[in-house]
Protein backbone atom coordinates (compact mmCIF):
# COMPACT_ATOMS: atom_id res chain seq x y z
CA UNK A 1 0.00 0.00 0.00
CA UNK A 2 1.30 3.55 -0.73
CA UNK A 3 0.77 6.70 0.81
CA UNK A 4 -2.42 7.77 -1.20
CA UNK A 5 -4.20 4.74 -0.59
CA UNK A 6 -3.67 4.64 3.54
CA UNK A 7 -4.76 8.36 3.39
CA UNK A 8 -7.97 7.86 1.31
CA UNK A 9 -8.77 5.07 3.91
CA UNK A 10 -7.69 7.37 6.66
CA UNK A 11 -10.62 9.52 5.11
CA UNK A 12 -13.37 7.25 3.91
CA UNK A 13 -12.96 4.22 5.52
CA UNK A 14 -15.89 3.84 8.17
CA UNK A 15 -13.51 1.03 10.10
CA UNK A 16 -10.90 3.95 10.33
CA UNK A 17 -13.50 6.39 11.69
CA UNK A 18 -14.84 4.18 14.43
CA UNK A 19 -11.06 3.69 16.08
CA UNK A 20 -10.78 7.42 15.92
CA UNK A 21 -14.09 8.46 17.35
CA UNK A 22 -14.52 9.58 20.92
CA UNK A 23 -16.52 6.95 22.39
CA UNK A 24 -14.67 4.31 20.38
CA UNK A 25 -14.53 2.38 23.54
CA UNK A 26 -17.96 2.59 23.99
CA UNK A 27 -19.20 1.71 20.53
CA UNK A 28 -16.75 -1.33 20.37
CA UNK A 29 -17.47 -2.70 23.40
CA UNK A 30 -21.22 -3.11 23.17
CA UNK A 31 -21.11 -4.10 19.64
CA UNK A 32 -18.69 -6.85 20.40
CA UNK A 33 -21.11 -7.76 23.31
CA UNK A 34 -24.12 -7.84 21.26
CA UNK A 35 -23.60 -8.56 17.43
CA UNK A 36 -20.71 -10.37 17.60
CA UNK A 37 -19.90 -12.55 21.33
CA UNK A 38 -24.18 -13.05 21.13
CA UNK A 39 -23.96 -13.42 16.62
CA UNK A 40 -27.22 -11.22 16.39
CA UNK A 41 -27.94 -10.01 13.10
CA UNK A 42 -31.44 -8.10 13.69
CA UNK A 43 -32.37 -6.27 16.41
CA UNK A 44 -35.00 -3.71 17.16
CA UNK A 45 -34.95 -0.94 18.02
CA UNK A 46 -36.53 -0.98 21.36
CA UNK A 47 -34.20 -3.87 22.37
CA UNK A 48 -31.36 -2.29 21.36
CA UNK A 49 -31.53 1.04 23.24
CA UNK A 50 -32.87 -1.16 26.04
CA UNK A 51 -29.11 -2.62 26.29
CA UNK A 52 -27.20 0.15 25.37
CA UNK A 53 -29.41 2.19 28.36
CA UNK A 54 -28.38 -0.56 30.65
CA UNK A 55 -24.71 -0.20 29.52
CA UNK A 56 -24.46 3.42 30.06
CA UNK A 57 -26.25 3.55 33.44
CA UNK A 58 -23.38 1.31 34.74
CA UNK A 59 -20.93 3.68 32.87
CA UNK A 60 -21.68 6.91 34.51
CA UNK A 61 -22.08 4.99 37.69
CA UNK A 62 -18.14 3.99 37.28
CA UNK A 63 -17.22 7.01 35.45
CA UNK A 64 -19.51 9.94 36.17
CA UNK A 65 -23.35 11.18 35.26
CA UNK A 66 -21.13 13.73 32.32
CA UNK A 67 -19.18 10.69 30.87
CA UNK A 68 -22.22 9.74 28.57
CA UNK A 69 -25.05 12.37 29.70
CA UNK A 70 -27.33 11.41 25.81
CA UNK A 71 -29.74 8.98 26.01
CA UNK A 72 -29.00 5.97 24.48
CA UNK A 73 -31.66 6.47 21.07
CA UNK A 74 -29.34 9.23 20.29
CA UNK A 75 -26.66 7.14 20.25
CA UNK A 76 -27.94 4.63 17.83
CA UNK A 77 -28.86 7.78 15.29
CA UNK A 78 -25.55 8.98 15.36
CA UNK A 79 -24.02 5.45 14.51
CA UNK A 80 -26.27 4.64 12.19
CA UNK A 81 -25.85 7.64 10.10
CA UNK A 82 -24.53 7.66 6.68
CA UNK A 83 -21.23 9.70 7.46
CA UNK A 84 -20.56 7.09 10.31
CA UNK A 85 -21.83 3.54 8.72
CA UNK A 86 -21.13 2.10 12.07
CA UNK A 87 -24.75 0.13 12.21
CA UNK A 88 -27.00 -0.35 9.79
CA UNK A 89 -30.49 0.47 10.36
CA UNK A 90 -33.50 -0.57 8.33
CA UNK A 91 -37.67 -1.52 8.56
CA UNK A 92 -38.03 -5.64 7.79
CA UNK A 93 -40.70 -6.40 6.28
CA UNK A 94 -44.20 -6.52 7.28
CA UNK A 95 -42.79 -4.48 10.70
CA UNK A 96 -42.78 -0.30 11.38
CA UNK A 97 -40.18 -0.41 13.83
CA UNK A 98 -36.81 -0.05 13.27
CA UNK A 99 -34.50 -2.65 13.23
CA UNK A 100 -30.32 -2.08 13.52
CA UNK A 101 -27.52 -4.77 12.33
CA UNK A 102 -23.53 -4.36 12.91
CA UNK A 103 -21.68 -3.08 9.60
CA UNK A 104 -18.96 -5.41 8.53
CA UNK A 105 -16.24 -2.48 8.97
CA UNK A 106 -17.50 -2.23 12.73
CA UNK A 107 -16.36 -6.18 12.97
CA UNK A 108 -13.54 -5.70 11.33
CA UNK A 109 -12.43 -2.95 14.06
CA UNK A 110 -13.58 -5.37 16.20
CA UNK A 111 -11.51 -8.22 15.06
CA UNK A 112 -8.54 -5.43 14.83
CA UNK A 113 -8.55 -4.32 17.92
CA UNK A 114 -8.98 -7.79 19.68
CA UNK A 115 -5.59 -8.68 17.64
CA UNK A 116 -3.79 -6.05 19.89
CA UNK A 117 -4.43 -8.28 23.40
CA UNK A 118 -1.29 -10.17 24.52
CA UNK A 119 -2.29 -13.77 24.31
CA UNK A 120 -0.58 -16.33 26.73
CA UNK A 121 -0.35 -18.95 23.92
CA UNK A 122 0.22 -18.61 20.50
CA UNK A 123 0.19 -21.45 18.09
CA UNK A 124 1.90 -21.69 14.80
CA UNK A 125 2.35 -25.57 14.55
CA UNK A 126 -1.31 -26.20 13.09
CA UNK A 127 -1.03 -23.08 10.87
CA UNK A 128 2.26 -24.32 9.51
CA UNK A 129 0.62 -28.13 8.91
CA UNK A 130 -2.51 -26.07 7.25
CA UNK A 131 -0.41 -24.06 4.67
CA UNK A 132 1.48 -27.57 3.80
CA UNK A 133 -1.99 -29.51 3.45
CA UNK A 134 -3.25 -26.65 1.15
CA UNK A 135 -0.08 -26.61 -0.96
CA UNK A 136 -0.16 -30.44 -1.53
CA UNK A 137 -3.83 -29.89 -2.62
CA UNK A 138 -3.44 -27.37 -4.77
CA UNK A 139 0.01 -29.09 -6.20
CA UNK A 140 -1.98 -32.41 -6.55
CA UNK A 141 -5.40 -31.25 -7.31
CA UNK A 142 -3.57 -29.15 -10.65
CA UNK A 143 -1.32 -31.89 -11.56
CA UNK A 144 -1.95 -33.65 -14.75
CA UNK A 145 0.82 -36.17 -15.03
CA UNK A 146 -1.43 -39.36 -14.25
CA UNK A 147 2.13 -41.45 -13.09
CA UNK A 148 2.58 -37.70 -10.60
CA UNK A 149 -0.75 -38.55 -8.86
CA UNK A 150 -0.30 -42.22 -8.32
CA UNK A 151 2.54 -41.91 -7.24
CA UNK A 152 1.54 -39.61 -4.24
CA UNK A 153 -1.79 -41.64 -3.70
CA UNK A 154 0.28 -44.77 -3.22
CA UNK A 155 2.63 -42.81 -1.12
CA UNK A 156 -0.28 -41.84 1.25
CA UNK A 157 -1.68 -45.32 0.85
CA UNK A 158 1.72 -46.16 2.43
CA UNK A 159 1.88 -44.31 5.08
CA UNK A 160 -1.76 -45.10 6.24
CA UNK A 161 -1.08 -48.57 6.08
CA UNK A 162 1.96 -47.46 8.61
CA UNK A 163 -0.41 -46.20 10.63
CA UNK A 164 -2.73 -48.92 10.72
CA UNK A 165 0.49 -51.11 11.39
CA UNK A 166 1.55 -48.72 14.77
CA UNK A 167 -2.26 -48.81 15.63
CA UNK A 168 -2.57 -52.45 15.72
CA UNK A 169 1.12 -52.73 17.80
CA UNK A 170 -0.55 -50.23 20.11
CA UNK A 171 1.49 -47.13 19.70
CA UNK A 172 -1.74 -45.02 19.28
CA UNK A 173 0.50 -41.63 18.88
CA UNK A 174 -1.56 -39.33 21.36
CA UNK A 175 -1.25 -35.64 20.40
CA UNK A 176 -0.21 -33.73 23.42
CA UNK A 177 -1.90 -31.14 24.97
CA UNK A 178 0.31 -27.79 23.17
CA UNK A 179 -0.96 -29.05 20.07
CA UNK A 180 -4.57 -29.42 21.33
CA UNK A 181 -4.40 -26.04 22.56
CA UNK A 182 -3.33 -24.61 18.88
CA UNK A 183 -4.97 -26.66 16.55
CA UNK A 184 -8.45 -25.65 18.86
CA UNK A 185 -7.45 -21.66 19.24
CA UNK A 186 -7.02 -22.41 15.11
CA UNK A 187 -10.76 -23.37 14.55
CA UNK A 188 -12.27 -21.23 17.21
CA UNK A 189 -10.81 -18.47 15.20
CA UNK A 190 -11.24 -19.52 11.69
CA UNK A 191 -15.04 -20.14 12.74
CA UNK A 192 -15.76 -16.87 13.94
CA UNK A 193 -14.28 -15.45 10.68
CA UNK A 194 -16.91 -17.02 8.85
CA UNK A 195 -19.51 -15.78 10.46
CA UNK A 196 -17.45 -12.11 9.94
CA UNK A 197 -17.50 -13.11 6.12
CA UNK A 198 -21.11 -13.50 6.06
CA UNK A 199 -21.64 -10.52 7.38
CA UNK A 200 -19.37 -8.93 4.23
CA UNK A 201 -20.72 -10.83 1.74
CA UNK A 202 -24.86 -9.76 2.65
CA UNK A 203 -23.50 -6.51 2.64
CA UNK A 204 -22.15 -6.87 -0.62
CA UNK A 205 -25.33 -8.42 -2.16
CA UNK A 206 -27.04 -5.63 -0.67
CA UNK A 207 -25.22 -3.25 -2.28
CA UNK A 208 -25.87 -4.74 -5.19
CA UNK A 209 -29.91 -4.73 -4.43
CA UNK A 210 -29.57 -0.88 -4.30
CA UNK A 211 -27.83 -0.15 -7.57
CA UNK A 212 -30.29 -2.70 -9.22
CA UNK A 213 -33.29 -0.54 -7.29
CA UNK A 214 -31.40 2.75 -8.48
CA UNK A 215 -30.87 1.58 -12.01
CA UNK A 216 -35.05 0.60 -12.22
CA UNK A 217 -35.97 3.62 -10.59
CA UNK A 218 -33.78 5.58 -13.57
CA UNK A 219 -34.69 3.80 -16.21
CA UNK A 220 -36.46 4.87 -19.42
CA UNK A 221 -35.17 2.37 -22.03
CA UNK A 222 -36.88 -1.06 -22.64
CA UNK A 223 -37.65 -3.91 -20.63
CA UNK A 224 -35.33 -6.18 -22.62
CA UNK A 225 -32.40 -3.80 -22.38
CA UNK A 226 -32.62 -4.06 -18.52
CA UNK A 227 -33.40 -7.74 -18.65
CA UNK A 228 -29.98 -7.87 -20.27
CA UNK A 229 -28.16 -5.68 -17.99
CA UNK A 230 -29.74 -7.32 -14.93
CA UNK A 231 -29.43 -10.75 -15.42
CA UNK A 232 -26.21 -10.06 -16.73
CA UNK A 233 -24.91 -8.94 -13.37
CA UNK A 234 -26.33 -11.80 -11.11
CA UNK A 235 -24.85 -14.55 -13.88
CA UNK A 236 -21.87 -12.10 -13.07
CA UNK A 237 -22.10 -12.79 -9.20
CA UNK A 238 -22.88 -16.33 -9.53
CA UNK A 239 -20.22 -17.43 -11.45
CA UNK A 240 -17.73 -15.57 -9.92
CA UNK A 241 -14.84 -16.60 -7.22
CA UNK A 242 -17.02 -15.39 -4.21
CA UNK A 243 -20.48 -16.60 -5.74
CA UNK A 244 -18.98 -20.10 -6.25
CA UNK A 245 -17.10 -20.16 -3.15
CA UNK A 246 -20.74 -19.57 -1.08
CA UNK A 247 -23.17 -21.79 -3.24
CA UNK A 248 -20.70 -24.34 -2.70
CA UNK A 249 -20.03 -23.51 1.61
CA UNK A 250 -23.66 -23.72 1.18
CA UNK A 251 -24.32 -27.26 -0.01
CA UNK A 252 -22.47 -27.86 2.30
CA UNK A 253 -24.60 -27.01 5.52
CA UNK A 254 -27.60 -27.94 3.56
CA UNK A 255 -26.21 -31.45 3.60
CA UNK A 256 -27.44 -33.99 6.79
CA UNK A 257 -24.26 -36.29 5.91
CA UNK A 258 -21.88 -33.44 6.51
CA UNK A 259 -23.97 -32.13 9.08
CA UNK A 260 -23.92 -34.82 11.12
CA UNK A 261 -20.32 -35.40 10.81
CA UNK A 262 -19.89 -31.29 11.40
CA UNK A 263 -21.82 -31.90 14.65
CA UNK A 264 -19.89 -34.75 15.96
CA UNK A 265 -16.98 -33.44 15.64
CA UNK A 266 -17.58 -30.06 17.27
CA UNK A 267 -19.21 -32.16 20.44
CA UNK A 268 -15.79 -34.14 20.58
CA UNK A 269 -13.48 -31.23 19.85
CA UNK A 270 -15.28 -29.14 22.64
CA UNK A 271 -14.93 -32.19 25.18
CA UNK A 272 -11.59 -32.21 24.44
CA UNK A 273 -10.71 -28.30 25.32
CA UNK A 274 -9.46 -27.33 28.43
CA UNK A 275 -11.76 -25.12 30.38
CA UNK A 276 -9.87 -22.10 30.31
CA UNK A 277 -9.90 -22.43 26.70
CA UNK A 278 -13.16 -23.56 25.70
CA UNK A 279 -15.49 -21.41 23.35
CA UNK A 280 -19.39 -21.86 24.12
CA UNK A 281 -20.56 -20.96 20.98
CA UNK A 282 -18.06 -23.30 18.76
CA UNK A 283 -20.35 -26.34 19.26
CA UNK A 284 -23.47 -24.73 18.07
CA UNK A 285 -21.32 -22.61 15.52
CA UNK A 286 -22.97 -24.38 12.44
CA UNK A 287 -26.28 -23.59 13.47
CA UNK A 288 -25.06 -19.79 13.22
CA UNK A 289 -23.71 -20.62 9.49
CA UNK A 290 -26.74 -21.55 8.96
CA UNK A 291 -28.94 -18.60 10.08
CA UNK A 292 -26.27 -16.12 8.57
CA UNK A 293 -26.34 -17.90 5.04
CA UNK A 294 -30.45 -17.98 5.18
CA UNK A 295 -30.04 -14.36 5.90
CA UNK A 296 -27.81 -13.55 2.65
CA UNK A 297 -29.66 -15.98 0.44
CA UNK A 298 -32.83 -13.79 1.74
CA UNK A 299 -30.76 -10.62 0.40
CA UNK A 300 -30.50 -12.60 -2.86
CA UNK A 301 -33.84 -13.98 -3.74
CA UNK A 302 -34.61 -9.35 -3.07
CA UNK A 303 -33.55 -9.18 -6.20
CA UNK A 304 -35.27 -11.48 -8.18
CA UNK A 305 -38.65 -9.78 -5.81
CA UNK A 306 -37.77 -6.63 -7.27
CA UNK A 307 -37.05 -7.76 -10.58
CA UNK A 308 -40.67 -9.35 -11.12
CA UNK A 309 -42.15 -6.09 -9.34
CA UNK A 310 -40.70 -3.98 -11.82
CA UNK A 311 -41.78 -6.22 -14.86
CA UNK A 312 -45.61 -6.66 -13.49
CA UNK A 313 -45.14 -2.60 -13.80
CA UNK A 314 -43.80 -2.10 -16.79
CA UNK A 315 -46.38 -4.82 -17.92
CA UNK A 316 -49.06 -2.84 -16.50
CA UNK A 317 -47.94 0.79 -17.87
CA UNK A 318 -47.89 -1.04 -21.40
CA UNK A 319 -51.01 -2.44 -21.59
CA UNK A 320 -52.75 0.98 -20.35
CA UNK A 321 -50.55 2.70 -23.35
CA UNK A 322 -51.76 0.32 -25.80
CA UNK A 323 -55.55 0.80 -24.78
CA UNK A 324 -55.43 4.68 -24.60
CA UNK A 325 -54.10 4.12 -28.67
CA UNK A 326 -57.24 1.93 -29.25
CA UNK A 327 -59.44 4.36 -27.71
CA UNK A 328 -57.86 7.34 -29.50
CA UNK A 329 -58.53 5.22 -32.66
CA UNK A 330 -61.75 4.64 -31.81
CA UNK A 331 -62.91 8.23 -30.68
CA UNK A 332 -61.29 9.69 -34.32
CA UNK A 333 -63.16 6.82 -36.44
CA UNK A 334 -66.22 8.02 -34.56
CA UNK A 335 -65.16 11.74 -35.13
CA UNK A 336 -64.35 11.52 -38.86
CA UNK A 337 -67.98 8.92 -39.58
CA UNK A 338 -69.74 11.96 -40.58
CA UNK A 339 -67.61 13.35 -42.48
CA UNK A 340 -67.50 12.68 -46.56
CA UNK A 341 -64.97 14.94 -47.49
CA UNK A 342 -62.10 13.48 -45.61
CA UNK A 343 -59.73 12.54 -47.95
CA UNK A 344 -58.71 9.64 -45.76
CA UNK A 345 -58.99 6.48 -47.61
CA UNK A 346 -56.80 3.02 -47.62
CA UNK A 347 -57.36 -1.12 -48.40
CA UNK A 348 -55.72 -3.99 -47.10
CA UNK A 349 -55.60 -7.26 -47.65
CA UNK A 350 -55.53 -8.68 -44.24
CA UNK A 351 -54.30 -7.29 -41.06
CA UNK A 352 -51.36 -9.30 -41.17
CA UNK A 353 -48.99 -11.08 -43.69
CA UNK A 354 -49.60 -15.14 -44.17
CA UNK A 355 -46.21 -17.06 -44.43
CA UNK A 356 -46.19 -20.97 -44.48
CA UNK A 357 -42.93 -22.63 -45.17
CA UNK A 358 -43.17 -26.45 -46.15
CA UNK A 359 -40.66 -27.29 -43.96
CA UNK A 360 -42.81 -26.14 -40.74
CA UNK A 361 -45.36 -28.55 -41.48
CA UNK A 362 -44.96 -31.35 -39.01
CA UNK A 363 -45.08 -35.23 -40.22
CA UNK A 364 -48.21 -37.05 -39.43
CA UNK A 365 -47.84 -38.21 -35.56
CA UNK A 366 -51.21 -41.46 -34.88
CA UNK A 367 -52.97 -40.18 -31.70
CA UNK A 368 -52.54 -42.91 -28.58
CA UNK A 369 -55.82 -44.02 -27.25
CA UNK A 370 -55.64 -44.28 -23.59
CA UNK A 371 -57.48 -47.06 -22.08
CA UNK A 372 -59.90 -45.89 -19.87
CA UNK A 373 -61.94 -48.55 -17.52
CA UNK A 374 -65.16 -46.96 -15.75
CA UNK A 375 -66.81 -50.09 -15.25
CA UNK A 376 -66.28 -49.74 -11.45
CA UNK A 377 -66.93 -46.05 -10.89
CA UNK A 378 -70.40 -45.43 -9.40
CA UNK A 379 -72.05 -42.31 -9.24
CA UNK A 380 -72.89 -40.57 -5.95
CA UNK A 381 -75.95 -39.34 -4.38
CA UNK A 382 -75.34 -37.35 -1.49
CA UNK A 383 -75.58 -33.88 -2.45
CA UNK A 384 -73.06 -31.51 -0.38
CA UNK A 385 -72.19 -28.11 -0.37
CA UNK A 386 -69.11 -27.92 -2.31
CA UNK A 387 -68.02 -24.06 -1.32
CA UNK A 388 -65.82 -25.30 1.94
CA UNK A 389 -63.63 -27.15 -0.93
CA UNK A 390 -62.28 -23.80 -1.65
CA UNK A 391 -61.49 -22.23 1.80
CA UNK A 392 -58.93 -24.41 2.65
CA UNK A 393 -55.87 -22.68 3.68
CA UNK A 394 -52.29 -23.82 3.42
CA UNK A 395 -49.63 -24.09 5.84
CA UNK A 396 -45.81 -23.47 5.42
CA UNK A 397 -44.15 -26.66 7.29
CA UNK A 398 -40.45 -24.58 6.43
CA UNK A 399 -41.40 -21.33 8.11
CA UNK A 400 -42.21 -23.50 11.50
CA UNK A 401 -39.32 -25.58 10.82
CA UNK A 402 -37.27 -22.61 11.05
CA UNK A 403 -39.00 -20.72 14.08
CA UNK A 404 -37.80 -24.23 15.70
CA UNK A 405 -34.05 -24.60 14.79
CA UNK A 406 -33.49 -20.89 15.72
CA UNK A 407 -35.33 -21.64 19.05
CA UNK A 408 -32.80 -24.89 19.25
CA UNK A 409 -29.95 -22.76 18.79
CA UNK A 410 -29.62 -22.00 22.46
CA UNK A 411 -31.29 -25.36 24.26
CA UNK A 412 -31.07 -28.87 23.33
CA UNK A 413 -34.95 -28.57 23.24
CA UNK A 414 -38.00 -26.77 23.49
CA UNK A 415 -41.81 -27.55 24.22
CA UNK A 416 -44.68 -26.29 21.48
CA UNK A 417 -46.46 -24.70 24.22
CA UNK A 418 -43.47 -22.52 24.81
CA UNK A 419 -43.19 -22.09 21.04
CA UNK A 420 -46.77 -21.06 20.43
CA UNK A 421 -46.21 -18.38 23.48
CA UNK A 422 -43.54 -17.04 21.40
CA UNK A 423 -45.07 -16.76 18.49
CA UNK A 424 -48.73 -17.17 18.56
CA UNK A 425 -50.65 -19.59 16.21
CA UNK A 426 -52.01 -17.44 12.76
CA UNK A 427 -53.60 -20.19 10.96
CA UNK A 428 -55.73 -21.48 14.03
CA UNK A 429 -56.18 -25.72 13.71
CA UNK A 430 -54.21 -26.05 10.50
CA UNK A 431 -50.89 -24.89 12.30
CA UNK A 432 -51.13 -26.61 15.15
CA UNK A 433 -51.84 -29.72 13.40
CA UNK A 434 -48.76 -28.97 11.13
CA UNK A 435 -46.59 -28.36 14.06
CA UNK A 436 -47.46 -31.82 15.23
CA UNK A 437 -46.45 -33.43 11.68
CA UNK A 438 -43.07 -31.57 10.83
CA UNK A 439 -40.12 -33.47 9.87
CA UNK A 440 -36.48 -32.37 9.92
CA UNK A 441 -33.25 -34.14 9.73
CA UNK A 442 -31.83 -31.27 12.65
CA UNK A 443 -34.59 -31.75 15.29
CA UNK A 444 -36.96 -34.81 16.23
CA UNK A 445 -40.56 -34.40 17.69
CA UNK A 446 -41.38 -36.22 20.99
CA UNK A 447 -44.75 -36.76 22.09
CA UNK A 448 -45.51 -37.81 26.29
CA UNK A 449 -48.57 -39.25 25.99
CA UNK A 450 -48.31 -39.32 30.01
CA UNK A 451 -48.66 -35.88 30.40
CA UNK A 452 -51.67 -33.69 28.88
CA UNK A 453 -51.54 -29.53 28.12
CA UNK A 454 -53.39 -26.86 26.87
CA UNK A 455 -53.02 -25.18 23.89
CA UNK A 456 -55.23 -21.26 23.16
CA UNK A 457 -55.45 -19.42 19.95
CA UNK A 458 -57.63 -16.86 18.43
CA UNK A 459 -59.40 -17.45 15.52
CA UNK A 460 -60.39 -15.65 12.72
CA UNK A 461 -63.44 -13.90 14.23
CA UNK A 462 -61.42 -13.17 17.44
CA UNK A 463 -62.80 -15.70 19.63
CA UNK A 464 -60.14 -18.30 21.68
CA UNK A 465 -59.79 -21.48 21.34
CA UNK A 466 -58.19 -24.23 23.03
CA UNK A 467 -56.81 -27.95 22.15
CA UNK A 468 -55.69 -30.39 24.65
CA UNK A 469 -53.18 -32.50 24.03
CA UNK A 470 -49.75 -34.85 24.95
CA UNK A 471 -47.07 -32.60 25.60
CA UNK A 472 -44.86 -31.90 22.47
CA UNK A 473 -40.96 -31.50 22.75
CA UNK A 474 -38.86 -30.55 19.52
CA UNK A 475 -35.13 -32.28 20.75
CA UNK A 476 -32.33 -31.24 18.92
CA UNK A 477 -30.94 -34.44 16.62
CA UNK A 478 -27.33 -33.86 17.28
CA UNK A 479 -28.45 -34.24 21.34
CA UNK A 480 -29.81 -37.89 20.25
CA UNK A 481 -27.35 -38.76 18.79
CA UNK A 482 -24.77 -37.95 21.53
CA UNK A 483 -27.16 -39.60 23.83
CA UNK A 484 -27.35 -42.74 21.72
CA UNK A 485 -23.52 -43.12 21.26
Amino acid sequence: MDFDEISSLRQHSAAWKLLRADHAPLILSFCDKVFVAENVRSISATDLASRLDDELYALNEQLGEAAFPRPARSYLDDWAAPEAGWLRKYYPADSDEPHFDATPATEKAITWVKSLQARSFIGTRSRLNTIVALLKEMVLGTETDADARLAELRRRQEEIGQEIARVSAGDFGLMDSAALRDRYQQVAATARELLSDFREVEANFRALDRDLREQIAAWSGSRGQLLDNVLGSRETIADSDQGKSFQAFYDFLLSRSRQEELTDLLERADALAAASERDPRLRHVHYDWLDAAERTQTTVRMLSEQLRRFLDDQAWLENRRVMDILRSVESNALRLRDQRDVGLSTEIDCASPTVALPMERPLYTPLERAQVDSSSVLAGQQEFEATSLFEQVYVDPARLSLGIRRALQQRAQVGLAELIEAQPLEQGLAELVTYLSLTDDTFRVVFDEATQQQVSWLDSGGERRTATLPRVTFARAAARAGASR
